[in-house]
Parts: structure tokens; sequence; C-alpha cells
């Protein structure tokens, strides 16, 4: 059974107890801006009060996400808004998946690296192109990065804005499963069915292990720093403009 709801660009579908959200903004890639983080967060909250067993959040073709829709981004609500829904990710106590089909970038990447599981297909692509738009991405991130994909994978896509096939992330396991959106369902409906008390513990145990220190000042400044430079603003403009940057480092 598949019942489905549509929230402005988002669209919450159930199949029984798996629970699907589909970012639906084609024109943009699937590019996040404020209000469609706002749904996705609405979203999140829904699916747990309904009951849902698993989530599952994909993209509508082309991209599964292609960052952040830069030509409305007011910096400090989308990245608190941003945040909010990659905390949830981890928090929610049932298994969060990403089935990722086309690009995962910037913020795509970082939803992404917050679900539990990752399905993609061997072509997609998965990264932090954050140093081609002069822009530092918070500790959390950094954190997420590390813990879900390792220290080289994540240190190559934070300095050299390196991008990872599907292909290539599924052999360290960063991606669990190579399919798509009927495999990452088929999947999802498998886990629906363990036991949610044991899932909900074991989830909560996971991530309090790994638990990475809050951002620190040091981050913090450096972040600042980079988002209020020129150099962002070039980074921005170029990227609108579809143009190569010209970073001055200011």
């Amino acid at each position: 059974m598949v019942d489905g709801t549509r929230r402005g660009q988002l669209t919450v579908d159930w199949h029984e107890s798996v629970a699907v959200i589909t970012i639906n903004r084609p024109e943009r890639r699937n590019a996040v801006d404020l209000p469609s983080l706002l749904a996705i967060r609405a979203a999140q909250s829904e699916v747990v009060a309904k009951s849902a067993r698993a989530l599952v959040i994909t993209g509508a073709a082309p991209a599964f996400c292609a960052g952040a829709d830069l030509s409305g981004v007011h910096e400090e609500e989308f990245a608190s808004a941003l945040h909010d829904v990659l905390r949830a990710m981890t928090t929610m106590p049932i298994v969060t998946m990403a089935c990722i089909e086309g690009p995962a970038l910037g913020a795509g990447a970082q939803i992404a690296a917050s679900c539990d599981l990752r399905v993609a297909t061997a072509t997609s692509v998965i990264g932090v192109p954050a140093a081609k738009l002069g822009l530092v991405v918070n500790h959390w991130t950094v954190e997420r990065l590390v813990r879900e994909f390792s220290w080289p994978i994540a240190r190559a896509m934070l300095l050299t804005a390196r991008l990872y096939t599907g292909a290539e992330l599924a052999q360290n396991g960063s991606v669990h499963r190579l399919g798509y959106l009927n495999d990452a369902l088929s999947w999802a409906k498998e886990i629906s069915a363990l036991a949610p008390l044991t899932i909900a513990g074991h989830k909560l145990a996971l991530e309090v292990s790994g638990a990475g220190p809050q951002v620190n000042e040091l981050v913090n400044e450096a972040r600042d720093r980079a988002w209020g430079s020129s150099d962002a603003t070039e980074g921005r403009n170029a990227f609108l403009e579809k143009r190569p940057p010209n970073f001055m480092g200011s």
C-alpha cells in the first residue's frame, strides 16, 4: 500500500510501515532551501509520530540533492535548519536510509552522511565541494563525514573537493548497498520487521559511542570568517553565473 502526501516541493509516501521522503525540486536538481528543509524536518516528526519502522529519503530524478539553493540562502537560518534535519536523522528511534540516485553534493552529502544506511547507484556522485564555493562546513559535519566515510575520504572531500562514486564508496562500506529505490525499499521493509526497541536501543548506543565534540570556537570562527568573506561571495556568484571562481583568500 502506498499513501502519499505532498508539502510544497516535498512528498511523503508510505509503503506499509516504511516512510519515503522525496525531495521534489527537479528544476533545482533538488537543491534544498529554507522552506524545503523546514518541510523535511516536519516530515521527520510526522513519520515518528505515525510509528514508522524505517525512513528512506531520496530525491526526484535527476539528483538526490545537488546541495544548497544558493540563490535563496540566509546563512544563519539555513545553517540552523539544515543542522536540525541532520541531527534528527541521527536521533530518530528508527533506521534512516538515504537512497542516492545522481549527485549528492554539499548539503546532499551531509544528509546522506547523517543517515544510518546508504543505498546508491554505482554512478552516483557524493562529495562536499565547499572549497569551490569558499565555504566551511561545521564541525559536526566534519566529524560525521570522518565517521561514516573514513578519514582519508573525508580529507579528500573537504580539502580537494573530490567527488566519489557510489561504486567507490561501496568498496569500504560507506555505501552499504548498490541499487535503486526499489532495492532500498525492499531492504527497509526487511528492517521494519525487526524488533523496534532493539533498533532504537542499538541506534542510541551507536550514536553515543561515536559522539563527536561540539563545534569548537576555532572551527566556528574559521567557518564564520569564510562565510562572510569576499571569496564566499565570489564562489556563489561564479556558481550562479556558471564560470570558474577567482578566489583571493579574503
